[in-house]
This record gives structure tokens, C-alpha cells and sequence, in this order.
């Protein structure tokens, strides 16, 4: 039995415990705007992850370990959004139109304002990230024309606080990396293409990009391609 007196004095404790949780929890605001995934986008991610991971899928729900950051390469959201909105490639992309029909597709777009659009439920498989779509979320932001460098400081934070925000939500993920960087997963275990001659080269979103994003999470202890080179025995 607790008396009176206990829950007066244990009641400011429980509350001043709530009120630092909730400070410290990320805060961010996000814009669900749905891309169409009908049964037949279902249907053909299943089939590239029979094809390019060599698995028999019966659904396409992930446990996301691996944050990846992009860049469009188109400069204006409406043609990103509808580049991912189309559910076949349509033979937009002949660099991986040999890798199946299915559409390239993201979790989350980042506007130039910094508004951070969620295209699909985080724990779908999306196509964005060669080898590493089983066990990644994919962030794309709307920029990099030409690979040109030109991402906003908007982006930048919007950025820090969805990192902050699936880390936070999805206790399995344990990397960070920029779409650049995905070749150092090769030969780790959450690699999953078995084709070595499907690749192609990234430059997105860049070193400055990726310092400042890795700089203001670095309190999540997120791995990079250091950590990930080690744990593949490359010193």
C-alpha cells in the first residue's frame, strides 16, 4: 500500500523524468505524400529480391539496420516525386534496367526548403541502394544537378533531426552512410547482391554533406565506412 505522502513526493520525479525524456527525443515534422504502391510494385519488389539477393521472398517488410542519405540529381520536387511515383522503370534508367522492372523508390524526400516529405512506410523495402535495399532506409534530397553540390542548409537540418528521429524509433539500425559510400559494404554481411557486375558510381551527397550530418549525430554512435572497414578485417 503507498500512502499519500509518497505519491506527493514521488509525483514531481515521475514528472521531471517525462519532461527530460520528451526534450530529448527528436523532434520533427513529416509530410506523408504516399507514391503508388499497388499490388504489382509489390509483386515485382518481391521478385528482385528472388533475383538480386538469391531469397524467396514472401513479403517485403524490413528490420532497417543502415541509413542511407542520396541526393536526386533533378533539382525540382514535383519531377523527383514523380520519377518515384511511376512503379516500373519504364526504361528511364538503362543503367539498371538489367537489374529488373521495378521502379526506383525512396522512404523520404527532403524538399530544398527543408520539408521532409515520407513517401512509404519506413519498414517496406524501397529500391535506392544497390545490395543494401533489404536493410536500409532511403533519404533523398531534392538537388545535385549535374552532381553539382548544391544542397541547402535547410536540408542539411531537416537531415540531422530524421536521423535523429529513425534512430531513435528503429533500435536496429546501427549505420549511417551517403549513397557514395555504399561500396563499402561489399563483402560485409549486410550486402546482399550476388551480381559483381551490377554496380555504378555514386557522388552523392558528398564529403560536406555527410561531415555535418555525421557531426551532429555523432551522440547516436552511428557507424561510417571506418567502422564498417574493421568489421570486414580491412584495417
Amino acid at each position: 500500500m503507498i500512502k499519500k505522502n509518497n505519491l506527493i513526493f514521488y509525483f514531481p520525479i515521475v514528472l521531471i523524468i517525462v519532461l527530460i525524456l520528451s526534450s530529448c527525443a527528436a523532434k520533427i515534422n513529416i509530410v506523408d505524400k504516399p507514391i503508388s504502391f499497388s499490388q504489382d510494385r509489390e509483386e515485382l519488389t518481391k521478385l528482385y529480391i528472388n533475383d538480386r539477393y538469391g531469397s524467396q521472398a514472401e513479403h517485403i517488410q524490413i528490420i532497417p539496420k543502415i541509413i542511407v542519405l542520396h541526393w536526386t540529381a533533378i533539382d525540382d520536387f514535383d519531377s523527383c516525386f514523380n520519377t518515384f511515383n511511376r512503379e516500373r522503370l519504364e526504361q528511364t534508367r538503362p543503367d539498371l534496367s538489367g537489374a529488373g522492372e521495378l521502379n526506383v523508390s525512396i522512404h523520404f524526400l527532403v524538399d530544398r526548403d527543408g520539408t521532409v516529405y515520407r513517401l512509404m512506410p519506413e519498414t517496406m523495402m524501397a529500391r535506392h541502394c544497390i545490395g543494401l535495399n533489404y536493410n536500409s532506409i532511403g533519404v533523398e534530397n531534392v538537388g545535385g544537378e549535374n552532381n553539382i553540390d548544391n544542397l541547402t542548409d535547410e536540408q542539411i537540418e531537416a537531415n540531422i533531426k530524421l536521423v535523429k528521429y529513425l534512430a531513435e524509433k528503429y533500435p536496429a539500425i546501427e549505420y549511417l552512410i551517403g549513397h557514395h559510400e555504399y561500396r563499402e559494404f561489399e563483402g560485409h554481411p549486410l550486402w546482399l547482391e550476388t551480381d559483381n557486375s551490377y554496380r555504378t558510381e555514386k557522388f552523392d551527397p558528398g564529403e560536406r554533406f555527410m561531415s555535418v550530418v555525421r557531426n551532429k549525430v555523432a551522440g547516436y554512435k552511428l557507424k561510417g565506412v571506418e567502422e564498417i572497414r574493421l568489421e570486414k578485417g580491412i584495417e
